[in-house]
Parts: C-alpha cells; sequence; structure tokens
C-alpha cells in the first residue's frame, strides 16, 4: 500500500526541539502551502497551514536549520490515532515528516534569504 504525502511550503515559526519522556526528539513545523488556483469569490490564492511532526535525527537536524519563512519540501505519510475524549472515540489524523528538504533557509542573522 502506498502512504505518502509531498508537501512544499514555508514554515510560519522556528522550530523547537524538544526531548519526550522515552527520551525520543520531536519538534512540531507548521507549513504555510499555498492552493495553486484562485478563490472563486475573493480572486485570491488560499493558504492552507499544515501541522507536521518530525521525529528523531529528522527533528534535530530540521530544528537545527529551518527557521521561519524557510522554504522546505517534505516528503511525509498520513498516521491516525483514536482519542477518547469525554467517553466518545474520535479518530485523529497527523502528518509525520520523514524527510526534509532545504530549499530557500533563512539567514539566521539578518532574517533574509
Amino acid at each position: 500500500m502506498l502512504n505518502n504525502v509531498i508537501l512544499i511550503g514555508r514554515t510560519v515559526e522556528d522550530l523547537k526541539l524538544v526531548t519526550t519522556e522515552s527520551g525520543l526528539k520531536t519538534c512540531r513545523m507548521v507549513l504555510a502551502c499555498q492552493r495553486p488556483f484562485r478563490n472563486q469569490e475573493t480572486q485570491e490564492y488560499d493558504t492552507d497551514f499544515i501541522p507536521i511532526t518530525l521525529w528523531q535525527v529528522v527533528a534535530e537536524m530540521t530544528s537545527q536549520h529551518v527557521k521561519r519563512g524557510s522554504t522546505v519540501a517534505v516528503k511525509a505519510r498520513l498516521a491516525t490515532r483514536t482519542l477518547e475524549i469525554d467517553n466518545v472515540k474520535v479518530r485523529t489524523v497527523e502528518v509525520i515528516g520523514e524527510r526534509v528538504i532545504f530549499i530557500n533557509l533563512k539567514n539566521e542573522d539578518k532574517g533574509e534569504d
């Protein structure tokens, strides 16, 4: 079976690497991805803000190099989880980044390309 997602966009915030209680490194990245077509009402391009979870080496390397406004490509997969909220089972879908390609990194010192 195939479970692959490719996303290209700009990061909306600096990434913060954290370590879980079990010792795993992780960070969350939100990617702004502009849609390839115009909104029929506004005639502007809408943007989707996609949360992506990164783990271990991918999380470490990405958090070291990627700053707010950097353009990246992410190869990811979708993962589902079932949570129980107020005695109701809710299924969620999460984007798990497996590989990040740095396309245009923002300069750390000046905030420029």
